[in-house]
């Protein structure tokens, strides 16, 4: 495997050595290893404790050790965590959890890979998580650690403010006057400004008011989402409910099992509303300074074009997502072409063009999408691809997630069996898996696609849609139904020849042939998201964030929910499960920051 990008092999059955599982009992497997861990722990015995460990395992941690989301692959590497961080950050009182949900148990991941998995609970000096533990057997019937993940659930003295903390102060006729106050910060300013009002800032401000963090989130759009309602109306998500669950607030059952764009446009203005958030509209930042003396950010803010209020935080955290500035490739003759030409982000409906013929540039989700609303539409339209995509079934990636993000299943601990793993590991096991469902599940689907000429891919190096998320976050198509219209010829397509140009009737290609189209709609994705950064603070800012987006050495986003370079900035991106997950862990060090249980030192190993 001298092509192999990644040098991680997975601990099969034939690798280890091992080839029998018949008496194995969990329970008795999970508590053995935790006592041999607990007891190296408390007697800080660093080398018991990597022994432990398989010799490629993994210790992912999640501010619970490091105050930073950072993976350590090997034994060399544990030790030099455990060097570091095991004393001074005071691991004890371990204590196995053995609840129905997270009782220990034999799971067979593939045929031939088959890991003891259980849970544990865990404090530190400052909070206390849970970890989970994946061991390996050997031939000598002795288990060892693969990866363990420990993840900080609270802070000891900062728990968030829910469950028998709530408030529980009765209120007669002042809250609305309260909350107007709240609001307007009109006597102190916010601790956190967060710059966008799309879930993964509404989340983010949640965590941090409910742990007790002053917060304003600004937007520049009219409505809570906006963000949503004002893309092209047949925008669905391709994730379940219960994969897109928000914190605090579950979805009701009667929801849908994929959420349309304008449902979840109208969900987030209500839980801005239930859970009191305090969001300033159509507001936009004017400009901004940080001052390293006093380590704030003056920043002022344009409030519905009616004021300028300035103000003064400690934290801006970025919830722009990774859409920014459309990117539309620079085709020449454009003003020659006497039908329309627009941006995914600028299209609405396909009702708007009934009786026209439409081409569709772009063939992952977006394309897909709006090439469904115009033959729903009776429009007569082709699909222009310009490279391979990766396609996967939503029945499929229901099959994946439904083992645990499915009704009765806790989200929060769904969560955490799903962060669970490197992302190393994920890619060996995508690796095996994404091949198997092509071959199985998506079959016929794969097989239709290729007769007629669409073409498709397994992801980077076979590893499907992971890769490409947390690389160019494209690339991909979930498939709702889509692709058996391309199958069936509904919706025509067209590649394997670049675009030489506009026509007057629309687009001419490299091999001579041309596609005549009255609405051309470019499905071409998104620019740079360090654009909003840009905007809002200058270049000298940008100029000292480091890489945001994309995995770094370790298998961790290199500059998302975690410090990101600058001091005082941070990043809050990505899709719905993700950035409840997150969401936590950045409210929690930005908590930790301010009441002075974290500084620079401790995020550094």
């Amino acid at each position: 495997m001298a092509t192999d990008p990644f040098p991680q092999q997975l601990p099969t059955l034939d690798k280890l050595g091992v080839t029998d599982l018949s008496n194995v009992s969990p329970s008795e497997v999970a508590t053995e290893w935790l006592d041999a861990f607990s007891a190296a722990i408390t007697q800080s015995d660093v080398g018991a404790v990597v022994d432990l460990f398989l010799e490629d395992g993994f210790w992912k941690d999640l501010i619970a050790l490091t105050w930073d989301l950072r993976t350590f692959e090997g034994r060399n590497d544990i030790t030099k965590l455990l060097d570091a961080r095991l004393a001074v950050t005071g691991l004890r009182e371990l204590q196995l959890l053995e609840d129905p949900l997270r009782e220990p148990v034999l799971r067979k991941l593939l045929p031939d890979l088959a890991l003891v998995r259980f849970c544990f609970g865990f404090t530190t000096m400052h909070g206390k998580g849970t970890s989970v533990v994946h061991l390996a057997p050997l031939p000598d019937s002795t288990w060892k650690a693969y990866v363990l993940l420990t993840c900080l659930d609270a802070l000891t003295d900062f728990p968030e403010k829910v469950g028998p903390l709530r408030n529980s102060q009765t209120n007669h006729g002042t809250l609305e006057e309260s909350r107007h106050q709240e609001i307007e910060f009109s006597s102190n300013d916010p601790t956190v400004l967060v710059i966008g009002a799309g879930h993964s800032g509404l989340e983010t401000a949640a965590r941090l008011k409910y742990i007790g963090v002053p917060t304003l989130i600004i937007d520049k759009k009219p409505r809570v989402g906006d963000n949503w309602r004002d893309r092209y109306k047949a925008l669905c998500l391709h994730d379940s409910v219960w994969y897109d669950q928000t914190p605090y607030l579950n979805f009701p059952s009667t929801w849908p099992l994929y959420s349309t764009a304008g449902k979840l446009a109208d969900w987030l203005e209500g839980y801005a509303k239930f859970l009191e958030l305090n969001v300033w509209t159509a507001s936009t930042i004017k400009k901004s300074s940080w001052n390293d003396t006093t380590e704030t950010w003056t920043v002022e803010v344009n409030r519905e074009g009616k004021e300028t209020r300035t103000l003064t935080v400690k934290h801006l955290v970025f919830a722009t997502g990774l859409d920014s500035r459309p990117t539309v490739p620079d085709i020449p003759g454009k003003a020659s072409f006497k039908g329309s030409a627009v941006h995914s982000s600028q299209f609405t409906s396909a009702a708007n063009y009934i009786g026209k013929k439409a081409v569709v540039v772009g063939a992952c989700t977006s394309g897909h999408d709006i090439a469904q609303d115009f033959f729903d539409h009776g429009i007569d339209v082709t699909m222009y691809q310009r490279s391979s995509t990766f396609v996967v079934t939503v029945k499929a990636v229901a099959g994946v997630l439904n083992a645990t993000y499915r009704d009765g299943f806790p989200v929060e601990l769904a969560d955490t069996y799903s962060a669970s793993l490197p992302h190393a590991v994920v890619r060996r096991l995508c690796q095996r898996i994404v091949p198997l469902i092509a071959q199985t599940t998506d079959k016929d689907i794969l097989d239709g696609l290729a007769k007629v000429g669409f073409k498709t891919n397994l992801g980077p190096h076979g590893t499907g849609g992971v890769t490409l998320f947390y690389g160019r976050v494209g690339g991909h198509y979930i498939d709702t139904g889509t692709c058996q219209h391309i199958i069936n010829g509904d919706i025509k397509i067209k590649n394997g020849s670049a675009i030489e140009g506009f026509t007057e009737n629309g687009l001419r290609f490299s091999d001579g042939t041309e596609l005549h189209a009255d609405i051309i709609v470019f499905a071409t994705g998104f620019g740079d998201h360090l654009d909003a950064v840009r905007e809002a603070c200058g270049d000298e800012v940008v100029s000292k964030v480091g890489a945001v987006w994309g995995m770094d050495n370790e298998g961790q986003l290199q500059g998302v929910w975690r410090h990101c370079g600058h001091d005082g900035l941070w990043f809050a991106i990505g899709h719905m499960a993700l950035s409840r997950f997150h969401s936590l862990h950045l409210a929690m060090q930005i908590k930790a920051i301010e009441e002075g249980i974290l500084n620079k030192a401790d995020v550094v190993i």
